[in-house]
């Protein structure tokens, strides 16, 4: 255990020390490249920012207007079609949406079904297996300047939904 332990100390001084190196070995203003790579950055931020500040209002007058308790209820029917318990139906409507809101749901509901129960297992294999679909996009398409993402909000969205029922399925399975 030693050793991970170091290793996992030790990881960032030296993948630092390995890009200095290979830096100056390639002869690479190395300095000058990670100005320019944070100039990038900050403008691809500024780009952005209009998107993300739209999906955190939006969260949040979901769950202030109690939308997301109304939206629960309406897909209640069909998640019991799927063996999905009502108490994870929140996590499934926010996680496509934002990470940070669903990481302060899934602490909040760890602490009141508790982290070894079948509800906070399945939380914690949901949030491990699904990813932060419409942000992501919002982010990456975002960045680069794309108007039609064609088919890729529908394929991540059925990822998602195979992401949820997946994780149902091996809480279920597993003890």
């Amino acid at each position: 255990m030693m050793v991970m332990e170091w290793l996992s100390k030790a990881a960032i001084p030296i993948l630092i020390v390995v890009i200095l190196v290979l830096g100056a070995w390639k002869k690479v203003p190395v300095f000058d490249t990670f100005l320019e790579g944070a100039k990038e950055g900050l403008s691809t931020t500024v780009r952005i920012l209009p998107v993300l500040v739209g999906i955190m209002l939006g969260i949040e007058v979901l769950k202030a207007s109690g939308a997301l308790d109304m939206l629960v209820m309406l897909l209640q029917p069909v998640a019991r079609l799927f063996g999905i318990p009502r108490e994870i139906l929140p996590m499934a409507i926010l996680r496509p949406i934002s990470g940070s809101a669903s990481l302060g749901l899934l602490s909040q509901q760890l602490k009141e079904y508790g982290a070894d129960s079948y509800i906070g297992k399945t939380l914690s294999v949901m949030m491990g297996s699904t990813e932060t679909i419409f942000y992501t996009i919002a982010v990456y398409f975002g960045a680069i300047g794309v108007k039609k993402t064609r088919f890729t909000l529908w394929v991540a969205v059925l990822s998602g939904l195979v992401g949820l029922v997946a994780s149902v399925i091996v809480c279920r399975i597993l003890p």
